[in-house]
């Protein structure tokens, strides 16, 4: 019999930094689910991504164990990590925070692709693009 899925938890981690301590153990915890477990599975696993955000899906089942699904970093974070700035603009389009050309847009798509609502590089290059406007990430050639 296949186990039962009774939990799925979403988490975003720096790769290869995850410890028991807050926010991992007070979201694992209620779940029945081994933090320490958990981080050294997710350390292992991300320790080549190291100073990425790598979002992780844990699906949790009804004997307590669980397995990992790995997502792509957070298209805001590839954004900022290839215009070089901490944060984006706080007022959108109308203020540039920094800009990126057109083939770190298409880089940015291409790492994005699997978990983008997108079936080509150019439809995700348009996702991309719309998050790079609203954080005031200009583009250029």
């Amino acid at each position: 019999m296949a186990k039962e899925v009774v939990k799925m938890i979403k988490l975003q981690l720096p790769a290869g930094k995850a410890t028991p301590a807050p926010p991992v153990g007070t979201v694992l915890g209620p779940a029945g689910v081994n933090s320490g477990e958990f981080c050294t599975k997710y350390n292992d696993a991300t320790r080549d991504k190291m100073g990425d955000i790598i979002p992780v899906e844990i699906s949790i089942y009804d004997d307590r164990s669980f397995d990992l699904k790995f997502m792509t970093p957070p298209t805001a974070f590839l954004l900022k990590k290839y215009a070089k700035v901490k944060k984006g603009s706080s007022t959108g389009s109308k203020e540039s925070a920094g800009s990126i050309t057109k083939a770190q847009l298409k880089e940015i798509a291409e790492i994005k692709l699997p978990d983008l609502n997108a079936y080509t590089v150019d439809e995700a290059m348009k996702v991309v693009e719309g998050t790079a406007k609203n954080m005031g990430i200009t583009i250029t050639e």
